[in-house]
């Protein structure tokens, strides 16, 4: 085999049209209690970035707000994937993904 073959990367940050067009259909939304402060675009870039890494939900990095204060738990973005993986969204998003892949090598 000539050169190296590039393959895609895994994402760890999607841009907000790509979230709205192939990840929020398939989330689904609590109900109850207070809205997040965040959007669901930074909190599934959130978890993206988490699973990438690899780390701990408490070892990942939280941006500051203009008070300095996280601007988000780091429980509060587990909750959330926590519910949409129950509810099979990150299994629609994972399926939805493939058949848009190109077929053919």
């Amino acid at each position: 085999m000539s050169g190296s073959q590039r393959g895609q990367a895994i994402p760890t940050q999607l841009s907000l049209v790509q979230f709205e067009a192939f990840v929020l259909p398939h989330l689904s939304r609590g109900s109850r209690g207070p809205a997040p402060k965040l959007g669901l675009h930074k909190i599934f870039n959130d978890i993206l970035r988490l699973l990438y890494m690899g780390c701990q939900w408490k070892e990942l990095p939280i941006g500051k707000d203009g008070e300095g204060r996280p601007e988000i738990r780091h429980t509060r973005i587990y909750s959330a994937f926590r519910r949409w993986d129950a509810d099979g969204c990150m299994d629609a998003i994972f399926t939805r993904s493939v058949v848009r892949l190109p077929t053919g090598c």
